[in-house]
């Protein structure tokens, strides 16, 4: 019986309605997705492929289920020997090294709370979360990470902090090669050779209520990116992973059999949403390209030559992978692809769909959230729109006093849980009771997004409630101006905000970054502002141009536009 069908009974539906209405998902109690779909998948089909890995070097490593469950066993046992118990937070900074799929899956074997981290952090980024979470040990790869986690220990120390009871490494060189590991950093004399030692462990792993972990014991802590202040510690409970079953068969349609590929750091909350969780409860194997530099030629091979058949990334990637030559790769083994993380410009959707014929399904949530709206396959996707809300998710958007909105008309949207929260759904911000209650009250958590739904039941994203921008009495969203100006082949990437001005309250302004080719102009600010009135309302166009080189981000790459607003003051 294939896994799926012990926790959704129903999976077929005539209707978007019939979905919304009728889709259920039976949780055991004491779930564990390691135990109880991984580990059972061993069980059912251990010779079947579970997960594919290659890197940009050309290095490639493949596990099956039963493989999973072996390694993931000797990596329970070691992070046993090292003290690790339930409860206990432990970072993981692994980058896309298929490692992480082994120490996830051991943490939560444990009952640990597993804190996935990017390798980006700072020092100062380290500290912060081993302080805020009382983070017992760290798993990363080599190479400058250890020294990062060396200098931020140090700092914990001589601020008075517990240091880490345990530090860990994997190599990032394949362990097929033969090329020489980098060197530990001479004085870390405590560093252990996590691979090294786990492989000396035994393959079983027992089961017990303790280690297990109940449904609402904490599972994951994620960070936020951090776009308009510190980042929050949004957790999730052992249930979690069910309410991505939503994620994989209804928006990212992956196969009992195929093979799908998410891109995104394991540091995010990307991951769960499409390298772990639902696409292994609907069968399909997950795919893992391991690369430092983004080079779209090279993932396009990628993902042709390994016959990829679902695909999921941000706009970011589609933009790049439209300026190609798509007629020189093969996608007749690509399905279905999807697209999450910032709203989707309809250029790329129509730019895509020529050159492959598949079309673009947008989806929407947050860290907090898994999906909430989603373009489902019972309706046509409407270019830019984030689609109609998923099952369990009770969707309104509301004014500034609380009161609904019309249809057309723009508010904050905002997810009713007061008779049901939704499969998947943060428990609030870990150990921060007074940031729960600000943003979840009454029975009503407000997402601080700003949206307007259509006469068809569609919603249309327009931006953070903080980014909205008010000029001579208008509200404008920068989503709208920024689609408009990336319409123009002279856009390569933009950011829409509001300056002051003494008249108007505020203006719109547009930083951009230029296609090669194209070089500022005063000429050119003029052709992109015509550009702007004659696609949107012509008040909405940005009066205020400035051409960058590059635009501020977080370390997840969303545009930090409170940044840039800062600098205009």
């Amino acid at each position: 019986m294939p896994i799926l069908d012990k926790f959704v009974k129903k999976q077929n539906f005539a209707s978007y309605e019939d979905f919304y209405e009728n889709f259920t998902v039976e949780t055991p109690e004491n779930f564990n997705f390691a135990f109880d779909v991984m580990d059972a998948l061993a069980r059912e089909k251990p010779d079947e492929m579970a997960l594919v890995w290659c890197d940009e070097r050309g290095a490639e490593a493949s596990f099956t289920y039963s493989e999973l469950m072996a390694l993931s066993n000797q990596a329970a046992n070691a992070l046993c020997r090292m003290g690790v118990k339930k409860g206990d937070p432990v970072m993981l900074i692994l980058k896309r090294r298929w490692e992480y799929w082994i120490v996830l899956l051991a943490l939560h074997k444990i009952g640990a709370i597993a804190i996935p981290a990017t390798h980006l952090l700072t020092v100062k980024d380290i500290v912060y979360r081993c302080k805020a979470a009382d983070v017992v040990g760290i798993v990363c790869v080599d190479e400058a990470i250890m020294q990062r986690v060396e200098e931020a220990e140090a700092k914990l120390l001589s601020g008075g902090n517990a240091g880490l009871r345990f530090k860990a490494f994997v190599r990032s060189v394949h362990h097929t090669t033969d090329a020489p590991a980098a060197p530990i950093p001479a004085a870390q004399v405590s560093w252990i050779d996590f691979k090294a030692l786990f492989q000396k462990e035994s393959s079983t792993f027992e089961r017990s209520a303790n280690a297990g972990g109940a449904n609402e014991d904490v599972m994951l802590l994620y960070f936020t990116s951090g776009t308009t202040g510190m980042p929050k510690m949004v957790s999730h409970n052992f249930a979690y992973p069910l309410g991505h079953i939503i994620t994989a068969k209804y928006w990212q349609q992956v196969e009992d059999g195929g093979l799908h590929l998410t891109v995104a750091d394991t540091g995010w909350a990307k991951a769960a949403w499409g390298k772990i969780y639902g696409q292994w409860l609907c069968g399909s194997a997950v795919f893992v390209y391991d690369y430092d530099r983004f080079a779209p030629p090279a993932m396009l091979e990628v993902i042709t030559r390994h016959k990829v058949t679902s695909f999921c990334a941000p706009p970011t990637v589609y933009r790049f992978f439209i300026k190609e030559n798509l007629a020189l790769y093969d996608f007749s083994h690509l399905k279905r692809c999807s697209v999450a993380g910032e709203p989707l410009n309809p250029e790329i959707y129509e730019q895509w769909k020529a050159g492959t014929g598949l079309q673009l399904r947008e989806a929407y949530g947050q860290t907090e959230l898994t999906v909430a709206l989603c373009s489902f396959p019972w309706f046509a996707p409407k270019p830019g729109s984030m689609g109609k809300p998923s099952p369990g998710y009770d969707i309104d958007l509301v004014r500034d006093d609380g009161a609904s909105c019309d249809m057309g008309e723009e508010g904050q949207v905002v997810i009713r849980t007061g008779k049901k929260k939704p499969m998947g759904m943060f428990g609030g911000y870990y150990r921060d009771k007074e940031l729960t209650d600000s943003v979840w009250r009454d029975g009503v958590y407000c997402t601080g997004d700003m949206a307007w739904q259509d006469e068809d039941g569609y919603f249309w994203f327009v931006g953070r409630a903080d980014d909205l921008i008010k000029s001579s009495g208008y509200r404008i969203g920068p989503f709208e101006v920024e689609s408009a100006l990336m319409e123009h082949p002279a856009v390569l990437e933009c950011a829409v905000t509001g300056i002051p001005d003494p008249d108007r309250g505020a203006v719109v302004k547009a930083t951009i970054i230029l296609t090669k080719g194209y070089d500022a102009s005063n000429a050119l600010k003029l052709e992109l502002q015509e550009h702007v009135k004659k696609i949107t309302a012509p008040y909405k166009y940005p009066r205020v141009i400035e051409f960058v080189a590059e635009l501020p981000k977080t370390i997840s790459g969303k545009i930090r536009r409170v940044q840039i607003r800062e600098e205009e003051k």
